[in-house]
């Protein structure tokens, strides 16, 4: 298990990439790119960042590839904006945990049976529910 701080660098160290990818990096590759999380080594000499790609395999392959490209000018900007004694080395790694919850959802929509909407509820009486002439139980 991590160290406190260690949790707390790479919560900042997050910040600092997510906005970095967002604002600043211009590269044609890195589109759709979400960081999910990401684990510092307990010296925080390196870091491992899980980004979330949407797109086919080829443009995850493409942003993954640019990302690591990029990784110099993502260090630079953690050590201007983190005061730490070394500045981890990025490593870059591709999280599928969003893409499989999607498939899963896709596929759960298919097999179970639709819920019918809360008016075709109110149409039809419960079977539970006393009918009008009757008095209900207290």
């Amino acid at each position: 298990m991590p160290s406190r701080r260690a949790q707390k660098v790479a919560a900042a160290i997050r910040e600092v990439v997510s906005m970095a990818i967002l604002a600043d990096l211009k590269d044609p590759r890195i589109r759709n790119v979400t960081v999910t999380y990401v684990e510092a080594s307990g010296d925080l000499r390196s870091a491992k960042v899980h980004v979330s790609v949407m797109g086919d395999e080829r443009h995850q392959e493409l942003s993954l590839r640019g990302l690591q490209n990029a990784a110099g000018y993502l260090q630079a900007q953690i050590a201007r904006r983190l005061d730490l004694r070394y500045t981890p080395k990025l490593n870059f790694l591709l999280d599928q945990g969003v893409k499989h919850s999607i498939e899963i959802s896709q596929i759960l929509d298919r097999v179970l049976p639709k819920e019918s909407t809360d008016d075709d509820q109110e149409s039809e009486p419960r079977e539970d529910a006393p009918s009008e002439d009757e008095e209900p139980l207290l």
